[in-house]
């Protein structure tokens, strides 16, 4: 299964297009992998094209066992060079009839600043919460770092509450966090 969605234009922002990460992604992926902004939100950072090419690999490999849904945001108008990245990493049924995945965004540099995150989120929100797709959620997750404060906006502007904070796990999270939930629309 591949997905590619479509975000129509709005006064400020462009189309965006998300579809899955390309093997020619690997430049544009590895040089955004180079900002120090974004080497200190991720998690799991990329040192190089070849790097980037195993990672888009391991993303296909995902996307084939239904577990994470990785897309490029991209300007399909110009040049279909990713701008930033969002997921749906899939984590199951919780307690009760609780159907969950988490989301993560980020943008490029070039790219911040412009409404391409929300206009992302927003897109990719509404696919995985949409009842007649195949992954029947219920519920969407994004967790932050306390200090990320555009993620945070992003978030509410996308309509996910902030739940809860969470403790820091050094190593791979220093500080506070932000739990942001929004739930799937109740049947009609």
């Amino acid at each position: 299964m591949t997905v590619t969605l479509l975000a129509d234009p709005t006064a400020t922002v462009p189309a965006l297009k998300l579809r899955p990460w390309q093997p020619d992604d690997a430049e544009a992926l590895a040089a955004a992998h180079r900002d120090p902004l974004l080497r200190e939100r991720l998690l799991t950072v990329l040192d190089g094209e070849e790097e980037a090419r195993r990672w888009i690999d391991k993303q296909h490999q995902l996307w084939s066992t239904r577990s994470r849904f990785s897309f490029a945001v991209t300007d399909p108008g110009a040049t279909d060079r990713p701008l930033g990245h969002i997921v749906v990493i899939f984590q199951g049924q919780d307690e009760g009839e609780t159907t969950t995945a988490e989301v993560g965004y980020w943008t490029s540099p070039e790219a911040r600043g412009r409404g391409i995150a929300p206009r992302a989120l927003e897109t990719v929100s509404r696919w995985a919460l949409d009842p007649r797709n195949e992954l029947h959620l219920t519920r969407l997750e994004l967790r932050h770092a306390t200090g990320n404060h555009a993620s945070c906006r992003v978030a509410e502007k996308c309509g996910y509450q902030l739940k809860s904070l969470l403790a820091p796990h050094p190593p791979k999270f220093p500080e506070e966090g932000h739990l942001h939930q929004r739930p799937a629309a109740p049947p009609a």
